[in-house]
């Protein structure tokens, strides 16, 4: 059975290659940010939302099953999108320096346009108050990842010293729940390891 990942995150590609998961890649192309401005739901419902656009998407071109997830920051009651540039990236590490915010993930499975499994993550992040002189090495060192993920940070790699405490599933953080989804694989025929 065939299984595509509707997302061009290289940290999900990673997370299910590096767990010997064939797959294929096929990014959906909604507009995010139309469903953002039009949602009248929390954080974690907007997540699974995303997803499951995504998911659907995908699944109504590809057979067989396809997977979405999405993932966004939530800090004071505001929902934050990838920075979109290195200058609005520190911006919001400073902002985000000694506070709490909160990553709501959403997966969902979908199959000739219908959805057959959603899952749901929260994981609490409280950043460290760490030094100007550690945002400056983190900046010059994580260029790359700091557009790339809604929390401007590398969980896998030097942007785990960002964090002084994290409450919820690693591989969540890094924006897929790898554990619920490879028993769904298991459970949909698509993984018979």
């Amino acid at each position: 059975m065939s299984f595509v990942l509707a997302s061009s995150s290289i940290s999900r590609r990673t997370l299910l290659e590096n767990a010997g998961v064939c797959f294929e890649v096929d990014p959906a192309d909604i507009n995010e940010g139309a469903v953002k401005n039009a949602f009248q739901g929390d954080c974690t419902a907007l997540a699974l939302e995303l997803a499951e656009r995504k998911a659907l998407a995908v699944s109504e071109r590809r057979s067989g099953l396809v997977l979405g997830a999405d993932q966004v920051l939530e800090f004071q009651g505001r929902v934050y999108d990838k920075a979109r540039s290195v200058q609005e990236a520190r911006a919001r590490l400073i902002q985000l320096r000694g506070q709490a915010h909160s990553l709501q993930g959403g997966v969902v499975a979908a199959r000739k346009g219908d959805i057959i499994w959603r899952h749901q993550t929260r994981c609490e992040m409280v950043m460290r108050n760490f030094s100007d002189v550690f945002l400056d090495r983190y900046m010059v060192e994580s260029r790359d990842i700091l557009t790339t993920s809604v929390g401007c940070y590398g969980y896998e790699g030097l942007g785990v010293q960002l964090f002084k405490c994290v409450r919820g599933d690693y591989f969540a953080v890094l924006g897929l729940p790898l554990l619920p989804v490879l028993e769904m694989l298991r459970s949909e025929g698509a993984l018979t390891i």
